[in-house]
């Protein structure tokens, strides 16, 4: 049953970006046959390169790609890495306020298409299991959709891995506005995951800001098993300035 689920969801997906106008998401110029985007545009995108391997917070130069940021060594979080190739801004910030807001399912198959082509395919085989960061029921009403469920069912089936669920224990108030620690502090028991989990989990939300989200619902993953958990994001949000996104 399940992997006619599975069949179902891509030949769906294969149809719907075959039928997709053939220009670039980001300047409606020309495209190679197949491709979302143009070449110039791919290239000048805001690729978060020199990033904290442990959160993927943007760092403001490359010779800091690969060491870990100060919040990282003063409190790692519950989750091992990030994969966040891009940075939210310009271009990825307008093409992820089409798919969150005026629910475009082309912005939402280019930013996956952009997903993979930033994460390496050995990393996207990695997980056991992969779980999206849930909406409280009342949010999702109100935005008429769950995009990181929308988003994570298709990554899930185009590369066949296993979705589990969790759930919010209670509408935690909105995260916008608050600082650091008091993300946390909001997000503290938020999440149940009710399954047994395996050993090897991988996160998705489309956007991750301080990780205090990603953090929270890594504990409920070790909490029901797991011994490994990564976060997965499409974009990362710059926290500081001058950083080194290329």
């Amino acid at each position: 049953m399940r992997q006619g689920k599975v069949s179902l969801w891509r030949h769906l997906d294969r149809a719907l970006r075959i039928s997709l106008p053939g220009h670039c998401a980001f300047c409606l110029g020309a495209t190679r046959a197949g491709s979302a985007w143009c070449q110039p545009c791919f290239e000048t995108l805001p690729w978060n390169m020199a990033a904290c391997p442990v959160c993927a917070e943007p760092q403001v130069s490359l010779a800091l790609a690969g060491h870990r940021c100060g919040h990282c060594v003063t409190r790692p979080p519950a989750f091992l890495a990030t994969q966040a190739p891009l940075c939210y801004q310009g271009e990825m910030l307008q093409l992820m306020q089409r798919f969150k807001f005026s629910a475009s399912p082309r912005s939402g198959h280019v930013m996956l298409k952009l997903f993979e082509r930033g994460v390496p395919a050995a990393v996207l085989a990695w997980p056991q299991a992969l779980i999206s960061v849930p909406l409280h029921p009342k949010r999702a009403r109100e935005r008429g959709f769950d995009q990181a469920d929308w988003l994570a069912r298709r990554l899930a089936a185009r590369h066949g891995l296993r979705r589990y669920r969790a759930q919010r224990c209670h509408h935690t108030p909105s995260q916008r506005g608050l600082d650091r620690s008091e993300r946390f502090r909001n997000l503290r028991d938020a999440f149940v995951i009710s399954a047994a989990l395996p050993e090897r989990v991988a996160l998705f939300d489309d956007v991750m800001t301080t990780g205090a989200t990603l953090d929270a619902l890594a504990q409920a993953c070790l909490e029901a098993g797991a011994q490994e958990v990564q976060a997965w994001a499409i974009a990362r949000t710059p926290l500081a300035r001058g950083y080194a996104a290329v």
